[in-house]
């Protein structure tokens, strides 16, 4: 008996996932939510979310969160634009989980960011600049060795 019917419907699944995250990553400032991102890729949200999760390792909404902030992170080393201005660039409705998010992943606030990357990425390219400063998120963060 062959499970290529299962393969395929998994592959097909897969490729779906990767539409939305392509949509995600080219659409993070416009109002998306988990309910039309799921309908797009023709899962109900529970499926959709779930899929997601094992296939990027995190939520569609985390996912989305994580471009913003990096975004932000590219909007903020400029230091023309203020920390409001920044969330609402970046498709964010409250500066509150804007700066709640930002703080999390980046680990200062995004004002702190703002005054501190301009110095330290002052002459640097922009690619540089972006490599250098991505945030880690919890679960890329290697544990304090101990000696």
């Amino acid at each position: 008996m062959s499970n290529r019917p299962v393969e395929d419907e998994h592959l097909r699944d897969l490729a779906r996932l990767r539409r939305v995250r392509d949509r995600i990553d080219r659409e993070y400032a416009q109002p998306l939510d988990v309910e039309a991102l799921a309908r797009g890729a023709h899962m109900s949200a529970g499926h959709f979310s779930r899929q997601f999760r094992l296939a990027y390792g995190e939520s569609p909404y985390g996912y989305l969160m994580t471009r913003r902030i990096e975004r932000a992170m590219a909007l903020l080393r400029r230091g023309d634009l203020s920390v409001t201005e920044v969330c609402y660039a970046v498709g964010c409705a409250s500066l509150g989980t804007f700066s709640s998010r930002f703080t999390e992943l980046v680990g200062v606030p995004p004002s702190v960011y703002r005054d501190e990357a301009a110095r330290a990425t002052a002459g640097m390219p922009p690619c540089v600049a972006k490599q250098v400063t991505k945030p880690i998120r919890n679960r890329e963060a290697r544990a304090p060795s101990r000696s």
